[in-house]
């Protein structure tokens, strides 16, 4: 059997293992930072939180790598269909011969994706519910307690606490978050929950209504406010929520999971508290209707009972007819004894001489029987008609004390109600008494004249102040301020 030549060659071999672990390091070095702009395919989040996701185009697809360290501080996460310009570096895995991308940062590639991703998320979470305005709470008409969140040190707070306390002073709770980057959204999320989480009767006062807020920015500076988890948080919420976040023409997602939406966050202000003065005017307004009407219905029901008893007879008149047929029937009846008497007496006389003693003695055992008759019929006739009389008088009084007892319960009731409304409404006033406010922790400025001052401006210009606190009030004397020293240089 012939032997073949073999030619000698100066190619090396590598084994499988090398060879690939020199095409990763050729790759690794040669693409050590790329970026590429494509479309994201499929999607996944390992338990692990690492997401695995393809980038592709219409003529090629890589597999792509964001670590979960990585992934917790992206502003952007992959999403399927989203357009993303992606920073990162080439590598394979070995296992299966496979070279992967690894990701450092992502972003929407333009403003198109963004407000593309941004309608789909409104999409998802609108068919979900969040957004339907039969679940949307009312807004409590005077809040005691109001919870702001919003960062701690921007205009916004105090253009919301200078508004408060011009309109209504109420109890305001700050709980200060950031309003934009990577981290606003967790922290928003924690101020919603742990506002909710707070006892109505703890130490702290649950808030009974939220303002969220924060002033105008970009689309990219407003976005925490789109996220799912501070949307979620906000339709979850079982205080109700006035959202404000941007400007009027600025809208985020949680403007419709909120319960209700205000173009800036001085009109949040104005939309949870009322202007204390024209709530003082209208139940002025409302007293003394009210008491115009208690008197009107006090008056017109004394006329309705003095026209209801003047149609009554009085006790001593219910009896007087029925006693004055009572005296005629005795009248009638002692006349007619007689009368009847008399006639026997004469019959008797007349024929007394005609007959014999005993026919005499039999017809005046006769008549004396029937006399005798005749008197216990028309006693019997008297106690009938007698017995008859009183017991129709005794219903006639029984109806008439059913129908007075009515009458003197239905004024009692009525006026009770009426009473407690008065009471209800003077108990209303007492708690919108500004010393009540006072008690709370406030104080009333005012100049010498007696005319309260709202501003620091005021107060400069009153040189001396009258300051009530709720137990008793200071007068203060307010010093000129030196003028600023001028810089020479």
């Amino acid at each position: 059997m012939p032997v073949l030549n073999q030619t000698p060659s100066n190619i090396p071999e590598f084994s499988v293992s090398e060879l690939s672990g020199a095409i990763k390091k050729t790759l690794e070095n040669g693409f050590s930072q790329v970026r590429v702009r494509a479309e994201c395919g499929r999607v996944t989040i390992a338990k692990s939180g690492h997401i695995y996701f393809d980038l592709k185009d219409d003529k090629a697809v890589i597999n792509a790598i964001i670590w979960a360290g990585t992934a917790r501080n992206l502003k952007t996460k992959p999403e399927e269909g989203l357009e993303v310009i992606a920073t990162g570096r080439i590598t394979t895995f070995e296992g299966q011969s496979r070279y992967q991308i690894i990701i450092d940062t992502i972003e929407p590639a333009g403003m198109g994706a963004i407000l593309a991703q941004l309608e789909e998320r409104r999409k998802k979470l609108a068919a979900e519910g969040l957004f339907d305005e039969t679940r949307k709470k009312a807004i409590p008409y005077l809040p005691k307690t109001i919870g702001v969140i919003t960062s701690p040190t921007g205009a916004v707070i105090r253009d919301i606490l200078h508004r408060i306390t011009e309109r209504f002073p109420s109890h305001i709770l700050l709980w200060g978050v950031l309003v934009q980057g990577d981290k606003a959204a967790a922290q928003i999320v924690h101020a919603v929950e742990g506002f909710n989480a707070l006892s109505p009767n703890g130490e702290t006062p649950r808030p009974d209504l939220l303002i969220v807020a924060r002033g105008g920015g970009s689309i990219e500076d407003l976005w925490c406010f789109n996220e799912e988890s501070v949307v979620r948080a906000v339709a979850a919420s079982e205080i109700p929520i006035i959202s404000a976040v941007g400007h009027e023409t600025d809208t985020t997602l949680i403007d419709y999971a909120a319960d209700l939406r205000a173009p800036t966050p001085t009109g949040a202000a104005e939309k949870a508290v009322p202007v204390r003065a024209e709530l003082d005017a209208y139940l002025s307004s409302v007293e003394g209707r009210l008491k115009s009407a208690l008197l009107r219905r006090l008056n017109n029901a004394k006329l309705e009972l003095n026209a209801i008893q003047s149609n009554f007879p009085k006790g001593q008149d219910l009896f007087a007819y029925q006693a004055q047929q009572l005296d005629n029937i005795e009248l009638r009846l002692l006349p007619a004894l007689q009368s009847q008497i008399s006639k026997a007496n004469n019959l008797f006389a007349k024929t007394g001489t005609k007959f014999g003693t005993h026919l005499l003695g039999q017809d005046l055992r006769l008549k004396k029987q029937n006399l005798s008759a005749l008197e216990n019929r028309l006693a019997q006739g008297v106690k009938s008609t007698l017995r008859h009389e009183i017991i129709k008088i005794e219903r006639q009084k029984d109806a008439a004390t059913q129908v007075f007892g009515r009458l003197s319960l239905a004024f009692k009731q009525n006026t009770n109600s009426l009473t407690v409304k008065l009471d209800s409404l003077g108990n209303r006033l007492n708690i919108l008494d500004y010393k009540n406010v006072l008690k709370r922790g406030f104080a009333l400025v005012q100049d010498k004249n007696n005319q309260i001052i709202k501003s620091a401006e005021a107060a400069k210009k009153a040189h001396e102040l009258n300051i009530i606190f709720a137990d008793s009030g200071i007068i203060a004397q307010i010093k000129p301020q030196k003028p600023e020293q001028g810089n020479l240089f």
